[in-house]
């Protein structure tokens, strides 16, 4: 894996990037949670291009400071929530347009996979940019459900997770017919091995179906 420099509308800010030991399946554009690109999202990156995929993690706090790393704490919580209320989803897309331009023309197709904040993100790289999305319990969505789906759409979510409640989840099934949506029996952040709501079966079924989905998205 290697650190870069991105250069986006918003300013120079860095980037993680892994490349696989076999031809590229396609681009795969990371999206942190509100907790910065931490040692999770490091791994992530690792792990799709051990599946066959460039990835690439843009490190979207890098407006504010470099290498903004935040803990799973109450502290971090309220730092995180800050960084992304300041940093806004317009500029976050920008950021993640960057780094999918990064790729562009060397890996084929890319899409875009986002965790918690990120998932929203990922939602809105799908219907205003038009990019293949994977969201992960994207707690911020509900108030872009009018938007149009434009692109292959995955959507996963906890039945247990206090911040997205299941009606919340049938306004996504409502709202976007053509989108794949699973749940699962877990919390918040199941998919996240430092959080306490880590759930390993969870998480696996959701990485064999998210690998699924980019591999006939991205290289049908």
């Amino acid at each position: 894996m290697q650190y870069l420099t991105l250069d986006t509308p918003a300013g120079l800010i860095g980037a993680w990037r892994a490349d696989p030991a076999i031809p590229p399946k396609g681009g795969i554009v990371v999206v942190q949670e509100v907790f910065g690109v931490n040692r999770h999202i490091r791994l992530l990156v690792e792990r799709f291009s051990a599946h066959g995929f460039v990835a690439i993690a843009p490190a979207l706090f890098d407006v504010f400071g470099p290498r903004i790393e935040l803990d799973y704490d109450q502290d971090g919580v309220q730092r995180g929530l800050a960084l992304v209320q300041d940093l806004g989803f317009e500029r976050a897309l920008e950021m993640v347009n960057a780094a999918a331009g990064a790729l562009s023309g060397s890996v084929g197709k890319t899409g875009v996979v986002g965790y918690c904040w990120g998932g929203s993100v990922a939602l809105l790289a799908n219907t205003r940019l038009g990019l293949p999305a994977v969201g992960y319990y994207g707690g911020r969505s509900m108030g872009f459900l009018h938007e149009r789906q434009r692109a292959p759409l995955m959507l996963h979510f906890g039945e247990h997770d206090p911040i997205i409640p299941p009606a919340d989840v049938q306004a996504h099934r409502e709202a976007l017919p053509e989108a794949q949506v699973f749940v699962y029996d877990a919390g918040h952040g199941f998919n996240c091995e430092e959080r306490k709501d880590y759930d390993e079966s969870a998480a696996q079924l959701a990485l064999q179906r998210t690998l699924r989905f980019f591999e006939q998205a991205l290289h049908p």
